[in-house]
């Protein structure tokens, strides 16, 4: 575990500067395709998107997580980071719905879980998601796709929708 975390921490080092940022930590919990429990832990830091400036209100996130499955008996745990960008569907509000999308990498402990069979360690992690958010706490939901991009075969994929929130600090 703690190689786990010390790989996350690693991973985001690289967006931390001498200016202010801000953090989040956030927990998600659902449900994969067949019978497979899916939970997970997230660390992210915020960034402000290049078209910020241009009347586009456009920004996100890096996260770093863990993850855990269980399904049927099977474990696997995985490790990712992705940039997530976040477009506020209204500005100025003292709660904020807004839209997420996001694409990654991730490397997991074990290739099958279940039924599924994702044939590789590396995994891209795709998501879409939605919430709504104050200054300090972000309630969502998400969907997320892991797949290894057919990099190799079988290549079934393993699809979450997760249920959570982030607490910024």
């Amino acid at each position: 575990m703690k190689k786990i975390i010390a790989t996350i921490l690693c991973l985001l080092s690289f967006s931390i500067s001498a200016e202010e940022k801000n953090y989040s930590i956030s927990a998600d919990i659902g449900r994969a395709n067949g019978n497979i429990d899916g939970y997970r832990l997230g660390l992210q830091t915020e960034f402000t998107s290049w078209l910020h400036g241009h009347d586009i209100p456009l920004s996100g996130y890096i996260e770093g997580s863990l993850n855990y499955w269980n399904g049927s008996g099977d474990e696997s745990y995985a490790i990712a980071v992705a940039p997530v960008f976040v477009l506020p569907l209204c500005n100025n509000c003292n709660y904020t719905p807004y839209v997420e999308a996001g694409i990654g990498i991730a490397f997991i402990s074990e290739k099958k879980i279940d039924d599924r069979d994702l044939s590789s360690s590396f995994q891209f992690e795709n998501r879409v998601g939605v919430g709504i958010k104050t200054k300090e706490i972000d309630f969502h939901v998400r969907y997320m796709h892991y797949s290894n991009g057919s990099t190799s075969q079988p290549n079934d994929g393993l699809d979450l929708f997760l249920a959570g929130m982030a607490f910024k600090f």
